[in-house]
């Protein structure tokens, strides 16, 4: 009978050399990630710590960083200024809105760049993506005479409907699309699907790294809108969140700072809320964007 084979020990200890090097990689990484984390997170704290100390504090060159008590009164003094709840509401409407009908307009149009053929569609494709090219404040001027001219300033439609189409999130998605094996889409047709099912059923579930990625950029992005909204509305019934934040600003005293970082503890509070809980889903989506 042979003998049976026995590690060395510099086989046997070289699995735990590779794992006590990976271990020390990551421990170098953290240190250095950290400083950065810091760094990221500093102005965040520091506007929950303000938004806790009094008017005195503030100003006050001998107070500490730490709030000396924490003065929870400025956030129901915040939210009596300013009707708050109604400026929550709209932001919810106008940027949900905005994002249900982004994803709508850009699955469509980008599955009909991606996979149709029609006369001038790369012409076409060209023109579309312009606005991608030009600053949205270069057309602010042309967007507001238009919505004038229908009686919709003042509205919450008047945010919502300039964004409805995006040639950024049609030209992500389409490049997705394009990466779609055409044998998955032939079999489905061979099964009866039409265009809508072939959609359904085979491009949107291998694309949902890029809708989310997206989605992202899409709340991110008009749930902060200041300039927008400022121009088109001039109630309290139609304002949003940003626009409630820039009212608490403007004082004939001068800003209050404490009222003003409690009301942008506010403003950040739900998008904070939001990423916290899909974190992991958010990193996938932008590390898995497109069709592997």
């Amino acid at each position: 009978m042979a003998d049976p084979i026995v590690p060395s020990a510099e086989t046997a200890s070289a699995p735990s050399g590779k794992r006590r090097r990976s271990l020390n990689g990551r421990n170098w990484l953290h240190l250095i990630l950290a400083p950065v984390a810091l760094l990221w997170v500093s102005p965040l704290i520091w506007i929950v710590l303000t938004s806790l100390k009094t008017k005195v504090e503030v100003f006050d060159p001998d107070a500490g960083f730490l709030p000396a008590t924490l003065n929870f009164a400025n956030y129901p003094a915040t939210l009596a200024v300013a009707p708050f709840g109604t400026y929550l509401i709209n932001s919810i409407l106008v940027t949900g809105s905005i994002l249900i009908g982004q994803l709508i307009t850009i699955t469509f149009a980008a599955y009909a760049f991606a996979r149709l053929e029609f006369p001038f569609k790369k012409a076409l494709f060209t023109l579309f993506l312009l606005q991608v090219m030009f600053p949205i404040y270069a057309i602010f001027l042309t967007n507001f005479v238009t919505l004038h001219e229908f009686g919709l300033i003042n509205t919450l439609p008047a945010m919502i409907l300039p964004f409805i189409a995006s040639g950024y999130g049609t030209f992500m998605l389409r490049q997705s699309f394009r990466q779609v094996p055409s044998e998955l889409s032939d079999a489905a047709r061979l099964d009866g699907c039409g265009h809508i099912g072939i959609l359904w059923h085979v491009f949107l579930p291998l694309v949902q790294p890029t809708l989310v990625a997206f989605a992202i950029i899409s709340i991110v992005t008009h749930w902060n809108d200041y300039m927008w909204p400022l121009l088109v509305t001039n109630s309290d019934e139609v304002r949003t969140l940003p626009i409630g934040l820039g009212l608490l600003a403007k004082s004939d005293s001068g800003a209050d700072w404490t009222r003003l970082m409690a009301g942008t503890t506010i403003v950040v509070s739900p998008l904070l809320l939001v990423f916290v809980i899909f974190q992991r889903r958010f990193i996938d989506s932008f590390m898995h964007t497109g069709v592997k």
